[in-house]
């Protein structure tokens, strides 16, 4: 029982380290979008005071936008955050949900494995046909393509973390743990985090009146 629970933890371990690594790549997800977004209305700007264009925008705002979602993923799925009906969920009694929320993650693991498989046969195609884009910067398409397919295998190997994890906690009757792995978050969650957002908002509004 002492090793079964130690190997637990261990899988718990790696999930905590997976959650800081997403956090890690949702930052720079929301960066490159940020860049995109600032290089586009810069185009619009010199388009429209000098009559000519920096190039690229629309291009380089496709690849920059499929990236930051697929290596943000991950982090929406540690985190709960996709949308679910819950109609029915909430009627429904504690067994039969935590069964619910554990299919729900099978069902979306297996659509990913397949979604990064053929992911993974597109940019190896672009690689070795030498493929580039259909416009005037003739990008390499493996480039993007292969960033964009880094984010999806990466969520190939949290969401194994957290079947493996929360089957686990299914088997031995840990309903709690499969709620908190992947059911779906209660408006009491949702409340104690903006309630946590609003008071690092307001130390931090503190902070900058002190520092002033």
């Amino acid at each position: 029982m002492t090793h079964s629970i130690d190997r637990f933890q261990w899988i718990s371990a790696l999930l905590h380290q997976a959650n800081r690594l997403s956090r890690l790549t949702v930052w720079l997800a929301g960066a490159m979008t940020l860049l995109s977004a600032l290089y586009v209305a810069a185009d619009v700007v010199v388009r429209k005071l000098f009559g000519t264009n920096l190039g690229g925008s629309d291009e380089l705002s496709g690849y920059a936008f499929a990236i930051s979602i697929s290596w943000a993923l991950s982090f929406v799925a540690l985190n709960r955050a996709n949308i679910r009906i819950d109609a029915l969920y909430q009627l429904l009694p504690v067994r039969i949900c935590a069964f619910l929320d554990w299919l729900s993650l099978v069902g979306l693991g297996i659509f990913i494995a397949y979604l990064t498989r053929y992911a993974i046969d597109v940019a190896a195609l672009s690689w070795s046909n030498g493929s580039t884009a259909n416009s005037t910067m003739a990008t390499p398409l493996w480039i993007p393509q292969f960033m964009w397919v880094a984010g999806l295998v990466w969520l190939c190997v949290v969401l194994g973390l957290m079947l493996l994890r929360s089957s686990l906690a299914l088997v031995t009757g840990d309903l709690r743990t499969v709620q908190a792995l992947c059911g779906m978050r209660s408006t009491r969650e949702e409340a104690e985090e903006e309630a946590e957002a609003g008071k690092r908002m307001v130390h931090g509004e503190a902070q900058h009146g002190d520092a002033r």
